[in-house]
């Protein structure tokens, strides 16, 4: 796997010596709004260097971190599932070398490849998904591999229980009638986070956190696809964010950033800040390095 040209600040460790590895995902193929996550992951490196990576929230560094950043992937845009293929291969290798991988949206969809490498290696695996949308559709548009329908295919490689929503605040009926059922979905903020989270750690299981930024009201983030007005703040999110750290995760992704829909740059700007606090918040004390040797040690 050969370094990227262009890194994350602060992500150019070797691959030999990294406990963690970005991967970009540029695809929106299945945007129902307003396209333009592809550029989120490129648009996030290019930026990145208009922050420090000392981050006083954590009194932590990112040059105390172990991370590589191999690029985007070369995606078919014209076909989600060989996309998917792609996307699970480059998560199934990372994670075979014992790192943590971390995927760089792209539209939500993206999360499915990454959840197929690890519910294949973690068959416990749970889901803590952050969002403005249930994601929860059979299909949309007459297709079942959409954005919109992206934790209901988790769901069937998870089952019930594993699954568990924070933020949402949008969804036809029938999503919310399926979660009820199916998912624990914990409407509007991160009510109830902390106490699934000590449940977590207990039981030892291993944690997709999959975050798409429209968890974010839009004042904070308008550069979107599918802007979501009664989002939760930048502060509530990255208290949410250290709290699900201190779960045992072993895979993560950030998605849809839309940086032209956002000529501000602010959009942009917050998505990089967020991405530095997750990756020094799966670095600590309870982060990847801890969770690779518990792994290690199950083998």
């Amino acid at each position: 796997m050969r370094p990227n040209v262009e890194t994350f600040l602060g992500c150019g460790a070797p691959y030999e010596a990294a406990g963690m590895v970005l991967y970009g995902a540029p695809f929106d193929s299945t945007a129902s709004f307003r396209p333009g996550a592809r550029f989120g992951p490129s648009a996030m490196r290019h930026e990145s260097f208009g922050l420090e990576t000392y981050s006083p929230y954590q009194n932590a560094d990112l040059t105390d971190c172990a991370v590589f950043d191999s690029g985007d992937l070369e995606l078919c845009f014209g076909s989600p599932e060989t996309a998917l293929r792609d996307i699970e291969a480059r998560a199934e290798e990372i994670l075979g070398d014992g790192k943590l991988p971390l995927l760089l949206g792209g539209e939500h969809l993206v999360t499915l490849g990454a959840v197929r490498a690890a519910a294949r290696r973690y068959p416990d695996l749970h889901i803590l998904h952050f969002d403005a949308h249930a994601d929860l559709r059979e299909e949309y548009l007459g297709t079942g591999l959409s954005h919109a329908c992206v934790l209901r295919r988790c769901h069937e490689l998870v089952g019930d229980g594993r699954i568990h929503q924070f933020c949402i605040r949008s969804g036809d009926r029938e999503e919310f009638r399926f979660a009820e059922a199916h998912t624990q979905l914990h409407r509007f903020d991160f009510t109830g986070l902390e106490a699934l989270v000590v449940r977590l750690r207990e039981e030892d299981c291993p944690v997709y956190l999959t975050i798409d930024l429209d968890c974010l009201d839009p004042s904070a983030l308008p550069g979107t696809g599918t802007p979501e007005a009664g989002g939760v703040s930048f502060i509530q999110l990255l208290r949410a964010i250290l709290t699900a750290c201190a779960a045992n995760v072993v895979a993560a992704d950030l998605t849809e950033l839309a940086p032209a829909l956002d000529p501000s740059g602010v959009s942009t700007a917050t998505a990089c800040k967020v991405l530095r606090e997750l990756i020094l918040a799966l670095h600590g004390p309870d982060g990847f390095h801890e969770n690779i040797e518990k792994e290690r040690a199950r083998k």
